[in-house]
């Protein structure tokens, strides 16, 4: 069983920065891919960035030059640092992962409940 909780949400105003935090329990044998969508009321999920187990990143082009994804693999943890945020980056932030759950090779693709980020304007 894999739990994966957000954190580091809040309210700021636009410019300002915030970093997120997904960290992941239970048993884990590795972190394949990791991803942060966001999600407003009404609108489809749309991802924002994701980080291979190698590093390599993939980022959405609204948040390009603005976002950072970052992971610390010994932690299970994985980070977005947003700076120069704007009005319409409010959203529910969501984390998701695939993980290898034994040494069998077997994955398994969740998400946490999310954070809410409030940028005002």
């Amino acid at each position: 069983q894999v739990q994966l909780e957000e954190s580091g949400g809040g309210l700021v105003q636009a410019g300002g920065s915030l970093t997120l935090s997904c960290a992941a329990s239970g048993t884990i044998f590795g972190l394949n891919t990791m991803e942060w969508y966001r999600q407003v009321p009404g609108k489809q999920r749309e991802l924002v960035a994701e980080i291979t187990r190698g590093g390599n990143t993939n980022y959405a082009d609204f948040v390009k030059g603005r976002f950072t994804i970052s992971r610390d693999h010994a932690k299970n943890t994985w980070y977005l640092q947003m700076n120069s945020l704007k009005p319409e980056d409010t959203a529910e932030y969501l984390c998701f992962a695939e993980f290898l759950i034994n040494d069998l090779g077997s994955t398994w693709f969740g998400g946490g409940q999310g954070t809410t980020v409030a940028v005002s304007s």
